[in-house]
């Protein structure tokens, strides 16, 4: 059953309550009306109808959604709100959530990354349903664990920004993905600002790596110890640890990640576009055979996930990637996962489209057993990192704030993702 109904109107700017009306900037006026008629395990189904009339063609007009007994609306449009034409989500359940959703198929997590500390600790309603384990049972510091927050001088290290993030999910009860300990990006100028011998830098990184493992412990679910080492061909990425120490700077990582980590702490390899069969993820696989045939500990792969519009690999294909890698006696996990738009405002076909790819993407978590949770990263259009890194594009997120801060809503990506997790398909008007 869909979960949205689309409306091809002027820009829809704030949540909706349901029979009020609502006045959109420009040509048109909205009203939602609902009449329940029908009560199904405790939920309230209610019949939606909208009407206007608008510039633009209208579709869409009747729609049988899902609604909490709470009965609120919300409505979505770009993350530049301007989208002419919105969708209205009415929300699924007032007490199951994402990551309920995704427990009850199995899975330990389905999850966020956040960059907190940071603004977001001021948006009350960004902090409110991050701090909603329904919906969040595992959180990833997206920045403050990294080497240029965590090791600012040599020898000196800060721990402040990630005990923030740890002590937000503590306070909750959610598990921490800790990240990330050897990357090629974000490192401290004291680092790249000279040249190192071999085995100066192998001292400088495995310290790195003994001190944050051995600082934060079991308050870490696992840790992602090297980030992107490799190209989109499958060779090594020429980066500092690699152009000095070789490629051998990944067993000496996980070693050192391995004499410091409690046993229960899980210790990853992180990477995009490995997530789909090809000579990355053939290379990422190598990696993971080559550090376990040391006798040196690594247990889990971390498939980024960042996707495009219509680009996102198939179910089928990333399942068949999630058990190359298992079949090494690693669990795998999407650890990054956004759908961007490669235009905005996304149109209505992209948007269903995105509904899609989200659902082939969790989907094929909910269906290998070795895929332990999901994380998005971040949840919120808002603090997403897509337009800074991909000026003209964005709309990667499930949620997005239409009217700023305090007005979250849900897009109908967020409808994939429930389908996914209970194994429904995706039904597409």
């Amino acid at each position: 059953m869909r979960l949205h109904s689309t409306v091809a109107a002027g820009l829809l700017a704030a949540p909706l309550a349901l029979a009020a009306p609502v006045t959109a900037p420009g040509t048109v006026t909205v009203t939602v009306t609902a009449q329940p008629t029908t009560v199904i395990s405790e939920k309230i189904v209610y019949t939606v109808t909208v009407t206007g009339s608008c510039l633009a063609p209208t579709t869409h007009t009747t729609s049988t959604t899902t609604s909490p007994t709470s009965v609120s609306a919300t409505t979505t449009s770009s993350a530049l709100n301007t989208d002419p034409y919105p969708t209205s989500t009415l929300l699924g359940s007032d007490t199951q959530g994402l990551n309920d959703l995704a427990k009850a198929t199995g899975k330990l997590y389905l999850g966020t990354a956040a960059d907190i500390p940071g603004p977001e600790l001021s948006d009350v309603g960004y902090m409110t349903l991050l701090n909603n384990t329904h919906e969040f049972g595992q959180l990833t510091p997206a920045n403050y664990m990294k080497y240029e927050y965590t090791e600012p001088e040599r020898g000196v290290f800060n721990y402040t920004g990630g005990d923030v993030i740890l002590d937000v999910a503590e306070a909750n009860g959610q598990l921490v993905r800790c990240h990330n300990l050897v990357w090629y990006n974000q490192l401290p100028y004291w680092l790249t600002s000279q040249t190192w011998d071999n085995a100066t830098l192998i001292s400088i990184m495995t310290n790195h790596i003994t001190n944050l493992v051995s600082h934060w412990g079991t308050r870490c679910y696992c840790w992602d110890v090297v980030n992107e080492a490799l190209n989109d061909n499958g060779t090594y990425r020429s980066d500092i640890w690699y152009n000095t120490i070789g490629p051998a700077y990944l067993p000496i990582a996980y070693a050192a990640a391995a004499a410091a980590a409690p046993a229960s702490v899980k210790l990853y390899y992180n990477d995009y576009n490995i997530e789909y069969p090809g000579p990355k993820a053939t290379a990422a696989q190598e990696i993971i055979a080559s550090i376990k045939a040391q006798g040196i500990r690594i247990d889990g792969a971390g498939l980024q996930s960042h996707f495009i519009i219509g680009e996102t690999p198939s179910q089928s294909s990333q399942m068949a990637n999630m058990a190359a890698f298992a079949a090494l006696g690693v669990e795998v996990a999407q650890t990054e996962l956004d759908v961007r738009s490669p235009t905005l405002p996304p149109t209505i076909a992209q948007q269903e489209q995105q509904e899609l790819d989200f659902h082939s993407s969790v989907a094929a978590c909910v269906m290998t057993e070795a895929c332990v949770g999901v994380t998005l990263w971040d949840f919120d259009d808002t603090y997403s990192w897509i337009p800074s890194t991909f000026p003209g594009q964005g709309y990667g997120d499930p949620w997005f704030e239409p009217a700023g801060t305090d007005t979250l809503v849900k897009k109908i990506a967020y409808d994939g993702i429930v389908d996914a997790l209970l194994g429904k398909n995706v039904t597409t008007s």
